[in-house]
């Protein structure tokens, strides 16, 4: 799981990198300053992974999964949410079962 952590420490510090620049020359620049168009791809992306999950095919997912995550990052980085505010709400999920944590939102 490190291999995945430290991608996606370096995805996040590139990210952060194109702030600011010409969105014209740079897409994730493109994503940082429209997070409406952000939303929009996590949304494509996460769909193509979800139909390629369905479809079998292996290469197909594990490349639309690397888009997901790709734009689920620019997303949290044009809404100005870090990652690590994102770990803290998993931390505090941890050993909550999925069911209970999410009976627990239902308001009333």
């Amino acid at each position: 799981m490190s291999e995945l952590s430290d991608t996606l420490d370096r995805l996040w510090a590139t990210i952060e990198a194109r702030r600011g620049a010409d969105p014209a020359a740079s897409w994730t620049a493109k994503l940082l300053a429209d997070p409406k168009l952000a939303a929009k791809k996590l949304g494509e992306e996460a769909v193509e992974a979800a139909i390629a999950a369905t479809s079998g095919d292996r290469a197909a997912l594990t490349a639309e999964a690397a888009d997901v995550l790709y734009h689920l990052l620019a997303l949290l980085a044009a809404a100005g949410v870090s990652p690590d505010e994102v770990a803290a709400v998993l931390t505090a999920r941890e050993g909550t079962s999925g069911v209970a944590e999410k009976a627990a939102r239902k308001p009333g």
